[in-house]
């Protein structure tokens, strides 16, 4: 097991980057760390995670969060913690993109993006590869978020 690894696997899949700083390869499936730069108004659809939970720390751009119904406002320097079997989604509300902190409890979701981005899937042209990758992942996508603007 790696204690530190020196550099960071990189990947873009829908105008994000993640950089996957510990994955289950390096924790042993312990935890998985991964920064992400996301595009203005980006962010995943409402989804669950039925294996991990997971926090987010804001380290650039405002964001906003939608869990399980409840919209909250996380500004830069602030996390949140998002469990497992909560229905959620997140966008970026500023201009200009956000970056973020994501550590998840099991390791091992991070290689959706890694499987995602290898395979160029895009949502929603390739709706149906892209939730029977994340199945295997315990992910379950539930729709477009219904944000109030």
């Amino acid at each position: 097991m790696n204690i530190a690894t020196g550099s960071a696997r990189a990947v873009k899949w829908m105008d994000t980057v993640y950089r996957i700083n510990v994955g289950r390869y390096q924790s042993g499936g312990i935890v998985g760390v991964f920064e992400s730069t996301v595009p203005s108004r980006g962010g995943p659809p409402v989804h669950v995670h039925h294996n991990e939970d997971e926090v987010i720390h804001v380290i650039e751009g405002e964001y906003e969060f939608w869990l399980d119904g409840q919209v909250m406002a996380v500004r830069p320097g602030a996390s949140i913690f998002l469990p497992r079997g909560v229905p959620h989604t997140f966008r970026v509300a500023s201009a200009g993109p956000g970056r973020n902190l994501t550590i998840l409890t099991p390791g091992g979701l991070e290689e959706f993006f890694v499987e995602a981005a290898a395979r160029e899937l895009r949502i929603p042209d390739q709706i149906a590869e892209v939730a029977e990758l994340a199945g295997r992942y315990g992910i379950e996508f539930r729709g477009p978020a219904k944000w109030v603007d």
